[in-house]
């Protein structure tokens, strides 16, 4: 599975390109899905343009998504920083969503290990009816995955984040090795790198044969550095180094 990831936590001055609004997020996702991507991440944000988990905002972006893409799975972000850290509000906020409809309700939701009471917070999702995704950044949160399964897990997010691009692989396979082989989890593992360490991370997804995602969340530049228009100028990208096997010339990194 390629999934594309649309925003992030980006502001749209640091790309002309970076989808915003519900309609933005549809028509970049429209694009993104022609290019190839098989599923959708997003962050909603608010009238004011900043992230958010207010059931409003996220079913108005799922809503538009999904009317752009049917049947492709939309998926969002519950990172703690959202909320400014405040994890009861989350808690909250997330709990929000059991009054969302179908189609306004997220098939899954991002869940970061290193955040406190993840466990509490994949169970309300798991409750409302939507998948979860595990994020596992370090080979600490794997062995907290492992001791302590996450109700309603839909994926394993392998996700190397501020990792230099010449150590992201190591790192990557030293949490793959601490999470064993994918059948004994259960579910799939999805393995992406952000920033400098996207593209070699992306390779080294492609080579093992893992879900991998791409988009302006994780990069701004295309696999030499290159400048790029859009999420589906990247997933095109993408796509081609995953037909490759990883292999992509003198920039396939480590």
């Amino acid at each position: 599975m390629l999934k594309v990831c649309l925003n992030g936590s980006r502001t749209a001055s640091e790309h002309p390109g970076l989808p915003v609004s519900p309609s933005q997020l549809a028509r970049a996702a429209k694009e993104a899905v022609e290019a190839g991507a098989d599923a959708v991440h997003l962050h909603p944000r608010g009238d004011d343009g900043r992230e958010s988990l207010l059931a409003v905002d996220v079913a108005a972006a799922v809503t538009a998504v999904r009317e752009a893409c049917p049947g492709v799975p939309v998926g969002v972000s519950t990172g703690l920083w959202i909320t400014a850290r405040d994890v009861q509000t989350r808690a909250e906020l997330v709990r929000g969503w059991v009054v969302l409809r179908s189609a306004e309700r997220p098939d899954f939701a991002s869940v970061n290990l290193s955040e406190p009471s993840a466990l509490e917070l994949a169970g309300i999702l798991h409750n409302t009816g939507i998948g979860v995704e595990a994020g596992v950044w370090t080979t600490r949160d794997a062995k907290q995955l492992l001791s302590e399964p996450l109700p309603g897990l839909l994926r394993v997010l392998v996700e190397i984040i501020g990792v230099r691009p010449e150590n992201a692989v190591s790192e990557a396979d030293e949490i793959l090795g601490q999470l064993g082989r994918p059948e004994a989890l259960g579910v799939p593992v999805l393995l992406h790198g952000e920033q400098a360490a996207c593209w070699p991370v992306l390779r080294h997804a492609a080579a093992r044969g893992l879900d991998t995602r791409i988009g302006l969340e994780d990069t701004l530049t295309g696999p030499d550095g290159e400048p790029v228009t859009g999420n589906a100028a990247l997933v095109r990208s993408a796509g081609t180094l995953i037909r490759q096997g990883g292999r992509g010339g003198p920039s396939a990194g480590p």
